[in-house]
């Protein structure tokens, strides 16, 4: 008869190749305490914390805490035919839509435009939309003009690419947005939520395949830095942003 050690690594396997995505630790273990309800504890905490060492052919970890099975490590995460969807939906479709997000769901601008493109003409590239929250007449206390950016990418390759895009928007804003999409690898989206975490940068998810609902999703909130004022100068002169946002 097994062991208990090798029914919860038995079982631990089985849940995981229900799950191609991966599991979370925790869940992992109450999934396996439900169907072991009389096991105690510690001995399913401890099979479970160690189980990619135990069986390192069969299971890996894809991020911290999230326990996958090698065999979908190269698996294709996203749906043939979600995947052909997207691709007939351009990025841009998606900016005024996030334009709309940002101002009246977000809240984090009072004005904004879709932009995109090589309006920059500079190798720090062009946010999709920027947009910028001033004061309101009827504040007591008024604040400066705080400049938002986003990076928008419904292609799941390149990531990391438009991570690095993102940071280099910060040389100009006091806020910055990526936003990826929802049907991303979860050991992606781990990644840039992670990343985003460490360099204050805002983490927005999306459904890519609808441009009438795409569902935003806000994971990450950027946080407030105070910009190099000879970028900020140098872009917001530019035709488009002066007119459209600061006048």
């Amino acid at each position: 008869m097994p062991t208990r050690r090798e029914q919860i690594r038995s079982k631990a396997i089985e849940i995981l190749g229900r799950n191609p995505e991966g599991i979370r630790y925790s869940q992992l273990v109450n999934e396996i305490k439900e169907v072991f309800p009389s096991f105690p504890i510690n001995t399913i905490l401890g099979n479970v914390s160690n189980l990619d060492e135990k069986r390192p052919t069969e299971v890996y970890k894809a991020f911290r805490g999230l326990y996958r099975l090698v065999s979908f490590r190269e698996a294709q995460s996203v749906p043939e035919e979600a995947a052909l969807e997207a691709s007939q939906i351009s990025e841009q479709d998606f900016y005024e839509p996030f334009v709309d997000y940002l101002v009246n769901e977000l809240e984090e601008c009072t004005k904004a435009i879709p932009l995109g493109g090589n309006a920059f003409r500079d190798k720090r590239g062009t946010p999709d939309v920027i947009g910028v929250e001033k004061s309101k007449r009827s504040d007591i206390v008024r604040h400066e003009d705080v400049i938002v950016s986003a990076e928008i990418k419904t292609d799941q390759a390149g990531l990391i690419t438009a991570f690095g895009q993102a940071c280099a928007y910060k040389s100009f804003s006091n806020k910055v947005y990526i936003v990826i999409p929802k049907s991303s690898s979860q050991e992606d989206k781990t990644r840039i939520e992670s990343l985003c975490l460490i360099f204050g940068i805002g983490l927005i998810l999306f459904d890519n395949t609808s441009r009438e609902n795409p569902n935003w999703e806000i994971r990450v909130r950027a946080l407030k830095h105070e910009p190099d004022m000879f970028y900020v100068n140098k872009y917001m002169k530019m035709g488009r942003i002066e007119n459209d946002l600061f006048t």
